[in-house]
């Protein structure tokens, strides 16, 4: 576990300071705004789906390295995913971050996302991790309410 502790770290400073798919898709056809008001955390998620695939995806915002951070990743991978695959990803993330510590979970089966399972054990931050990809959920479902952790 402490070399995922070690990874996670790596990952999340890297990510925080050079964010992936950062700033506003102009032709989204999906968004939703997010906030975290216990520590601030803003984001915006924008969708371009085409044929229920997610064509392109940005974020947009202001917050914590572990908020940035799973908004960048979470990006990464929902490019090229459908709407189900992305629905899919979603369980598999809230699954690793709100799981009992002694959860046997395949941590193989999450690929780039296992770095996160390390929130787990600081339970202010699983909101910060999660904000993005609710927040991607209701983007999806074309809710216009702003997505909150509380």
């Amino acid at each position: 576990m402490d070399e995922l502790s070690e990874l996670y770290q790596q990952v999340i400073l890297d990510h925080n300071k050079d964010p992936r798919n950062f700033g506003i898709l102009n032709d989204a056809t999906h968004i939703a705004h997010g906030h975290n008001p216990l520590c601030g955390d803003k984001v915006d998620i924008y969708l371009k789906i085409q044929d229920g695939k997610i064509d392109d995806v940005r974020f947009n915002g202001s917050g914590c390295a572990i908020s940035k951070a799973s908004s960048s990743i979470m990006t990464t991978i929902l490019k090229g995913k459908t709407i189900e695959e992305a629905k899919e990803l979603f369980e598999k993330f809230h699954k690793a971050v709100t799981s009992d510590l002694d959860d046997n979970l395949d941590i193989i089966d999450l690929g780039k996302l296992a770095v996160f399972c390390g929130v787990r054990e600081f339970p202010a931050r699983i909101k910060c991790a999660s904000l993005p990809w609710h927040t991607m959920m209701n983007a999806l479902e074309s809710k216009e309410v702003v997505t909150t952790t509380e």
